[in-house]
Parts: C-alpha cells; sequence; structure tokens
C-alpha cells in the first residue's frame, strides 16, 4: 500500500492528486476506472512491480476520485482526458506505457489522439487496456437504459445506479452522456502507431467481452495482442490476473525496446 501524502496539480480549479516515482524509461503511467482511485489492487501491483524493476511510474485520481479535488458530479470525459494530459505531461517524461483500465482505457485512447495532434504521439511507447469501455456511454449504457433512467436524466439530469464495488451508488449525468458522444472512439479505424496488449475477463459482467474484440477490431494497422481470461471477471484483481498484467507491461516493453 503507498505511504506518504500525494503531490497535487491544479488543473481546472481541481486538486489532481499524483503519486509517482522516478525510474528507467519507458515508464508506465496508470488510468484507472469510473468511480475508482489510484490505491486499488491493480495500481499497487504495478508500482511494487516498477519499484522492484527501478521502472518510473505515475498515476493520478480524476477530478471527483479518491484522493483528488472537486465533485464528481460534474465529470465528463473531457475533463478526464484534460486532467490526465497535465498530469502526464508535467510528471513524466520520454516514452511511456499507458495502462488503462475500463473507463481508463478511453482516458488512454483519447490522450493518444490529443497527443499526436499536439505533436507528441512519439511519447506514448505501447498501450495496455484491462477490461476495456470506450465508448461506454454510447456503446453499454444508452442502449440498456430504462425509461424511467430516460426520464431521470431528461428531468433531474441524472440517475443512480447501485454499485458492486462501492457502498455509494454510481451517478450518471446528462453531461457525461452529451460528453461521450463528443469523445467516441469507436467510429472507424484507431491508429495509436504503438502495440497494444488488451485483457480482458470471459465472465465480464460489466463489459462484454464482445466490446473488446470491437475494439481489436477498430485497430487494423496496430500491433495487438488480445488475452481473453476464460474465469476472469471486470476487476481482474486475482493474483494470475496481476501476473497476467505484468507480464502485458513487460511484453509491451520489449516490443518497445525498453
Amino acid at each position: 500500500m503507498a505511504t506518504g501524502s500525494p503531490d497535487f496539480q491544479e488543473v481546472d480549479g481541481a486538486a489532481i492528486a499524483v503519486r509517482h516515482v522516478a525510474g528507467r524509461e519507458p515508464g508506465v503511467v496508470w488510468l484507472g476506472g469510473f468511480r475508482s482511485d489510484m490505491l486499488g489492487t491493480k495500481a499497487e501491483a504495478l508500482h511494487e512491480w516498477a519499484a522492484a524493476s527501478s521502472r518510473a511510474f505515475l498515476r493520478h485520481d480524476y477530478s471527483g476520485h479518491g484522493e483528488s479535488g472537486g465533485d464528481f458530479a460534474y465529470g465528463t470525459i473531457s475533463k478526464w482526458v484534460g486532467e490526465s494530459l497535465a498530469v502526464f505531461r508535467r510528471f513524466s517524461a520520454g516514452r511511456q506505457i499507458l495502462v488503462g483500465s475500463s473507463m481508463g482505457a478511453w482516458i488512454a485512447l483519447r490522450m493518444i489522439e490529443e497527443l499526436r495532434k499536439a505533436g507528441e504521439g512519439e511519447r506514448i511507447a505501447g498501450l495496455v487496456l484491462l477490461a476495456p469501455a470506450p465508448d461506454f456511454t454510447v456503446e453499454l449504457l444508452e442502449p440498456q437504459l430504462k425509461k424511467t433512467q430516460r426520464r431521470d436524466l431528461d428531468k433531474k439530469g441524472f440517475f443512480e445506479v447501485r454499485s458492486d464495488y462501492s457502498d455509494q451508488p454510481y451517478v450518471y449525468t446528462r453531461a457525461l452522456f452529451e460528453d461521450g458522444r463528443e469523445n467516441r472512439v469507436m467510429t472507424g479505424p484507431i491508429n495509436t502507431h504503438c502495440p497494444v496488449h488488451v485483457l480482458q475477463g470471459l465472465k465480464d459482467k460489466d463489459v462484454p467481452h464482445a466490446h473488446a474484440l470491437k475494439l481489436v477490431g477498430c485497430m487494423p494497422s496496430d500491433d495487438v495482442t488480445l488475452s481473453l481470461v476464460p474465469d476472469g471477471d471486470h476487476r481482474l484483481s486475482r493474483p494470475q490476473d496481476l501476473a497476467l498484467l505484468i507480464r502485458a507491461v513487460e511484453a509491451i516493453l520489449a516490443q518497445s525496446g525498453g
């Protein structure tokens, strides 16, 4: 478990909590999921591996998450991508491997788009995506919305759903859905220009494996590896899942010359 206090970077009025360790490049950047934080099992396992390998490692909490400030209800994909880019540019140097879990995979893919637009695409050495959920608001949530949820979005601007991972319900806002449509990445070919490894559990109740297959199909020109875990769920946090995650990161490092 991480000790000590995080650093903070202010981004658009929110204090974003950051934890980072110096080390060799390419470094590793963790991007967590919706309502998760940077002290979760997978992020901690990567931290321990990075420390033992003298590898640079960076992680942060989005606004409204974990140790960061800000109100979760005001969060959108655009906002969290902007925060992630600001942290990436300030606290990392040289080439990096982005490791995105669930929504973090969406954040990672959008970061690559923005970095390429800014002429910084060469900084991404590779991607590891766990239970990837890019475009989840449009692809996974909207088709399953109940009439009552659609009514609440229209009248109240949000609806709540019980969480299997927290005592607090998930809050989905109209702004999140509208902004999600503007940030879609699976509408055509995705060119990351780096090796990609996707890890997906076949017993994932939150992100079906068909979504991972569709994502891989959007990457025809990249070097993509897909590992399906027959008994893996959405968390992919068992010891064997963590070992697979570390092996995936090490394989990307080998491919990227790191």
